[in-house]
């Protein structure tokens, strides 16, 4: 129940993420979560958008350097202790969470190892698990 992300390595300079977002407007890609990292001259963008594949596509076509991977995504409880409670279930498995960053409303997205491993892990926790179905609608 993996949702894709999509990084793309681009030079921190003004205006690159913004031709990027731009082609996304422009094929009717919708944004529902992202984070952007710096590295000096250069950084990392991480999306999860409505319609991966058309996204891939896109950024290839500009000549960005894009990997698509998959992320587990969950919809927390708002309630406090919820990311906390969420990543113990992940360590008691002897998994490192690598990276995390929040989307629309509660969605959060997690990188780790071991996608199928940490979906097991959390199936039966009072978390919804997300699909990139659910980003579709």
């Amino acid at each position: 129940m993996a949702v894709q992300q999509l990084s793309v390595f681009i030079e921190s300079k003004v205006g690159h993420l913004k031709r990027i977002l731009d082609a996304f407007v422009e094929n009717d890609i919708s944004v529902k979560g992202y984070a952007l990292s710096d590295t000096g001259d250069y950084g990392i963008a991480r999306f999860v958008v409505d319609k991966p594949e058309r996204a891939f596509t896109v950024l290839e076509g500009m000549g960005a350097a894009v990997k698509q991977t998959d992320v587990l995504c969950l919809k927390l409880m708002d309630v406090p202790g919820e990311l906390a409670r969420v990543f113990d279930v992940i360590a008691k498995q002897d998994m490192n969470v690598k990276y995390s960053y929040s989307l629309i409303s509660t969605y959060i997205a997690i990188g780790v190892d071991d996608v199928v491993k940490a979906e097991s892990a959390l199936v039966n926790q009072p978390v919804e698990l997300v699909s990139q179905v659910d980003f579709s609608s």
